[in-house]
């Protein structure tokens, strides 16, 4: 397996403004109250408030209001390669792999505590439990976790629709993503004092999340994908303003990094068409780091890091630069790539060690490792094929793959609640795929 991930390597979102506007508007109004509903285990480990039926079988169409016409002047602009990442692919994703990581998805995203909570308190009558506030995220200890928890659920049960943790996926899925829940959070979401809620790391997520739904051909899928679109609209709607108004990106290793983000972001923006974001994070990207130089990794990491900060960027540039612009750009911005061929050049950047799995932030660590993985990768993959740095990187991709994903496991919940959707974005190629 390792071999072939070396081969590949080494050969290798106003709503209206932003979208279309032909849109749905039939979408059936959700009953006010959950109807329960006996079934699966992972439906028997979610509150008794929650046991929601699976949606409504008279959407069959998949939705065309995010749709815009190709030709536009972003996608002009767009790098003529596209900047597709090489993706790993599911081949090299074995099924009991697959299925462990499904498992920590499953054991999170109804079990509501313990919960860390981002919440505004604008009165007395805002003390209420995660799932009365958030009705379909308010598992995985935090909002942006159980997003992107539901996203490696719909992602793996899409990729293996045949396995055994593909039933019980679509399961979970179909107690979260009703209509009503999914109204509530965005009614969460437009309440007062609420502009920055989980921004940008979880609303990039969400995003994710919604071009996975979108991208899947199953009847239930396409329920799911009509959905959540109001608040697929509203997200993408706040993070192309904030990004307009952004002066300077956050360089932080930890949820509030810019770049990051903006590449999640950009990913759903192709997936859906939304030609007008997409034109906003290129554009934006270039102001923020197009002049950027020398980047200290030998500053990296923080104590608490999960991103880095220099393969962040460098991965969200690759998205921006066509193939000769990104290949320059990166010579100035990480001088130091190898470009020698011989010997073991993984040395360049070796993978982090991690003290104290069972410390919520030092277990930081093992998603570091797990993202440079990915970014190494992609870095390489988008440099011209003969590009001497792309040994470098693909090694060290190898390298910090080898080390991270043995320690993916549910032994510490402060790792588990999360880290699976770390390991499939490595494993499965990406939001993009």
């Amino acid at each position: 397996m390792r071999r072939a991930l070396l081969a590949i390597a080494a050969l290798a979102m106003t709503g209206v403004s932003l979208f279309a506007t032909a849109g749905n508007k039939s979408r059936e109004q959700a009953p006010s109250h959950r109807q329960g509903q006996a079934g699966s285990k992972s439906r028997e480990q979610a509150p008794s408030h929650r046991q929601g039926q699976a949606g409504s079988k008279s959407r069959e169409q998949a939705p065309s209001h995010i749709q815009e016409q190709a030709g536009s002047k972003s996608r002009e602009q767009a790098p003529s390669h596209t900047q597709e990442p090489a993706s790993v692919g599911a081949s090299l994703l074995a099924t009991p792999a697959a299925g462990r990581f499904a498992a920590l998805a499953l054991a999170c995203v109804h079990r509501e505590y313990p919960n860390k909570i981002s919440h505004s308190l604008r009165d007395a009558s805002d003390v209420l439990a995660p799932h009365q506030l958030t009705p379909a995220f308010y598992g995985c200890l935090d909002w942006h976790s159980a997003v992107h928890g539901h996203w490696l659920l719909a992602r793996l049960a899409r990729t293996y629709p045949d396995a055994p943790f593909a039933i019980e996926a679509k399961a979970a899925l179909a107690v979260s993503l009703t209509p009503q829940n999914l109204q509530a959070e965005l009614a969460y979401l437009q309440g007062q004092g609420r502009g920055s809620f989980e921004r940008p790391y979880g609303l990039a997520w969400l995003l994710a999340l919604s071009a996975e739904l979108h991208a899947w051909n199953d009847p239930q899928a396409r329920e799911w994908a009509t959905a959540i679109e109001p608040l697929e609209t509203e997200v993408a709607a706040r993070l192309d303003a904030w990004l307009n108004k952004l002066r300077r990106p956050n360089r932080s290793g930890e949820h509030a990094q810019t770049a990051f983000a903006m590449g999640l972001i950009a990913d759903w923006a192709e997936a859906r068409g939304a030609t007008q974001v997409l034109a906003t994070v290129r554009s934006r990207a270039q102001v923020f780091y197009a002049k950027d130089r020398n980047c200290p990794m030998a500053y990296e990491p923080a104590g608490e890091d999960f991103l880095s900060p220099c393969l962040g960027e460098a991965d969200l540039m690759r998205r921006v630069l066509d193939t000769k612009a990104y290949a320059q750009w990166l010579e100035v911005f990480l001088p130091q790539i190898p470009r020698h061929t011989f010997g073991h050049p993984a040395v360049w950047l070796a993978p982090e060690p991690v003290v104290d799995r069972a410390d919520p932030k030092m277990a930081h660590i093992d998603g570091l490792n797990l993202s440079r993985a990915w970014m190494l990768r992609d870095v390489a993959a988008a440099l011209p094929a003969r590009d001497p740095r792309r040994k470098a990187l693909a090694a060290a991709a190898e390298a910090h793959r080898a080390d991270a994903l043995p320690a993916v496991t549910g032994e510490h919940y402060e790792g588990g609640h999360w880290l699976g959707t770390f390991a499939v974005m490595l494993e499965t190629g990406g939001v993009r795929r």
